[in-house]
């Protein structure tokens, strides 16, 4: 009967579903544009549920900036955003790490490409800002209409381009193109009208004109007759392309002075949406086109090249999905063949100029990829996808390697620089610390190398091959006959092969072995750029997470060249491959107070590590020892004759068993009592651990001073031990085995 608006201060707008719990009408479940927020009373407060990846960009668009670039995009209903296509932290790239660069619906941003701070950003119909990255300021810079000339046409997403070839100069289109060369400041007009300028109310919408009344066609929808796409020539400073919503593909080789229209493309449907053009980076004559017919209920991909720029037109749809419009498209830097196209399902890509496509389908859920972006200097594809936010393939240069052809040999790609830092943890606890299971937190590529091969041969599973084939008999209806003795023992007996990354240091010493199942494909390893940890091996795993435990790995090598070979392990052989590559690991340098001496750092820690170990191992040899003592209690009960030789003997090992762990851990009952006494070796070196492990700060003097301590005060415990272990128990058990006591763990039976 009657209505009030409710409290939605801090909620998004535009809203699409509700729940209300039928049980506690105060309770809302609230989905809208901005996604998904819950109140506890009834609208005064909401609760953003901020951890679902589901942002739906437009755009995207990459920067130069160091160490890491930064990700740009427009975004439906929820601004112009940009961050980090990298952290330095532990807890992956997080929300609070993006930032607003303007507000409205986002469409295509762009950067300076000579200076990161410089971004340009949008909301729908050209609404064109400046951002300063250093203050957060933006400042409006949409052309305007000239004296007495009729306002712009604006696309609800108009094309942006910064040029490569002058500082300041940036591309804008209504339904004219702009030009500034003073960032922005003031605009020139470097076209008339490029559409066809038709009169869109003429226009059948289905199968007729239908009235002013019926739809808001003239109100919420983008005006027609606009430029939708652009694009500048990274080779010819005065060649560009504009392509506009009713089908048209403008070319201009005099910057705009003139241009020549191509109409009617052969094989795209008349008047359909020119969703990307794409002048190659090698060739000033080749053009690229995508057209997109889906709101003509069209599907089909529509995709061309030119290399008469624009005079003649080839299909290079070729073995796309038939269902799947082509949104977008990038042509690889370096090889002239590589290019890539954006669709409805997902991603692809081509060696050979669209000759041949491939879906790259792995961790990429079937989704539109609405725009593509290549990172130069990391090689790094990045998409914008329309519901399940940004996705990066870092380092793809091995699809540059990639042929329409069956290799018959293993290769190992080249490995790009690794840069290597130690991961801050400014939650106090890696991951997600504290936060609770709502924190978002996406995937980051952290301080590693990426080892990229191709593997070619392929290694039949016999028992999988077997079952495969009963599969088979059983559907067409024959029978499954028994396997003999020796397929079913050759079954049992097959190890699958594997694929043995070394790492070696460029003195040859090996720092890092990594394994990986032997299929034919394309491979990446990841090498964390540690050493191998040297504690005692433990093949038991903790029954729950401890952030506080820490993890199993070694310290960081030192920087420098090395050097990944490949070899495969089948029938218990180690075989090279003869395959190897040379790369480099880089410091990020990103101390306030530089390192000294490196070489000393690392040359310290694996002193550390070596040291540890050799206390650990220690440490659970006399964990052995006492375990073997309560065995060996057990063991003399249920023995038969005198025991008061065995009593003697079993209490001299303990007594020196408690000694020994005394000297190792301190002594219980001062520390009960909290009496005074010096630091054990093992507390010191735990100290030395966890005050510079995570550090690639120079060695302090003060752990100098308690390592030479520690490992002095260690060597006469660690002799005790051995003596202890290979003398006096060993004593005990043979003594256990003459007098005919039952078998204890670890006991020799045999001299």
């Amino acid at each position: 009967k009657s209505f009030k608006n409710v409290g939605e201060d801090t909620k998004h707008v535009d809203n699409h579903s509700m729940w209300i719990n039928p049980h506690n009408t105060d309770h809302w479940l609230v989905g809208c544009d901005g996604g998904i927020y819950e109140t506890f009373d009834a609208a005064s407060t909401w609760d953003f549920k901020e951890n679902l990846p589901v942002t739906q960009f437009y755009k995207v668009a990459v920067d130069n900036d160091l160490p890491f670039y930064n990700v740009y995009g427009g975004t439906q209903d929820n601004f112009s955003m940009g961050g980090p296509s990298r952290v330095e932290t532990d807890h992956g790239i997080t929300n609070a790490d993006w930032f607003i660069t303007h507000g409205g619906d986002g469409f295509e941003s762009q950067v300076d490409p000579f200076n990161p701070d410089i971004v340009y950003a949008q909301s729908q119909y050209g609404v064109l800002v400046r951002y300063d990255r250093k203050s957060g300021e933006e400042l409006g810079i949409q052309p305007k209409e000239r004296k007495g000339e009729n306002a712009y046409r604006w696309n609800w997403d108009a094309p942006l381009a910064v040029s490569a070839h002058k500082k300041g100069r940036l591309f804008f289109a209504a339904n004219k193109v702009f030009r500034s060369d003073d960032y922005g400041n003031s605009w020139e007009v470097i076209s008339d009208d490029l559409s066809r300028q038709l009169d869109r109310n003429t226009l059948k919408v289905y199968d007729r004109v239908v009235s002013i009344d019926a739809i808001m066609k003239n109100g919420s929808t983008s005006p027609y007759g606009t430029i939708v796409a652009f694009n500048e020539s990274t080779l010819e400073e005065n060649l560009i392309a504009a392509g506009t919503d009713d089908g048209l593909i403008q070319i201009s080789e005099d910057g705009g002075a003139s241009w020549r229209k191509i109409d009617n493309v052969p094989g795209a449907p008349r008047q359909s949406y020119v969703n990307s053009l794409f002048f190659s980076q090698h060739d000033r004559n080749t053009v690229y086109a995508a057209f997109n017919h889906h709101k003509y209920g069209d599907f089909k991909p529509y995709i061309f090249i030119s290399q008469d720029l624009g005079r003649s037109w080839k299909s290079i749809s070729s073995n796309l999905p038939s269902r799947g419009s082509v949104y977008s498209i990038e042509e690889d830097h370096i090889d002239s063949g590589l290019i890539f196209c954006g669709t409805e399902f997902g991603v692809f890509f081509s060696p050979n100029r669209g000759g041949i496509w491939k879906k790259l389908g792995a961790g990429l859920p079937t989704i539109a990829v609405r725009d593509i972006a290549i990172q130069r200097r990391e090689s790094d594809l990045v998409l914008a996808t329309f519901g399940r936010g940004f996705y990066v393939m870092d380092d793809y240069s091995a699809l540059r390697n990639v042929e329409n052809q069956t290799k018959t040999q293993s290769e190992i790609y080249a490995t790009r620089d690794a840069l290597m830092w130690e991961s801050s943890k400014p939650l106090g606890l890696p991951g997600k610390s504290f936060q609770g299971d709502n924190y978002y937190s996406a995937e980051n590529l952290g301080p590693e190398a990426m080892i990229t091969f191709y593997y070619h041969a392929e290694h039949d599973d016999l028992k999988k091959k077997r079952l495969k084939e009963e599969k088979k008999n059983i559907k067409e209806g024959r029978d499954t006959p028994y396997p003999s003795y020796d397929d079913l023992k050759a079954e049992e007996d097959f190890t699958s092969p594997q694929i043995l990354v070394s790492i070696e240091d460029i003195e040859g010493n090996v720092v890092k072995n990594i394994k990986k199942k032997a299929s034919p494909g394309i491979h990446r390893i990841k090498w964390n750029l540690r050493f191998n940890p040297k504690d005692p091996v433990n093949l038991n795993k903790p029954s729950f997470y401890n952030p506080f435990a820490g993890v199993t790995e070694g310290t960081l090598v030192q920087p420098g060249n090395y050097v990944a070979r490949l070899s495969v392990i089948s029938d218990d052989q180690i075989t090279s491959l003869s395959l190897a590559d040379t790369f480099a690991v880089r410091p990020l340098k990103n101390n306030t107070i530089a390192i000294k001496d490196r070489e000393e750092k690392v040359a310290f820690q694996q002193e550390v590590n070596a040291l540890s170990a050799e206390m650990q191992a220690t440490q659970r040899m006399m964990r052995e020892v006492n375990n073997k003592l309560r065995h060996i209690d057990k063991a003399i009960m249920n023995m038969d004759g005198p025991l008061d030789e065995l009593y003697t003997m079993v209490a001299s090992v303990k007594s020196k068993s408690r000694e020994i762990t005394t000297m190792m851990n301190g002594d219980r009952i001062k520390s009960r009592l909290d009496i005074d006494q010096p630091p054990t070796p093992g507390g010191r070196l735990g100290w030395i651990t966890y005050e510079q492990k995570y550090s690639t700060a120079d060695v302090t003097e003060t752990h100098k001073m308690s390592f030479k301590i520690a490992k002095e005060e260690f060597i006469p415990i660690q002799q005790s031990v051995l003596n202890l272990v290979n003398i006096d128990l060993k004593n005990l058990e043979k003594k256990l085995k003459d007098m005919g006591a039952p078998y204890t763990p670890g006991r020799i039976t045999d001299e």
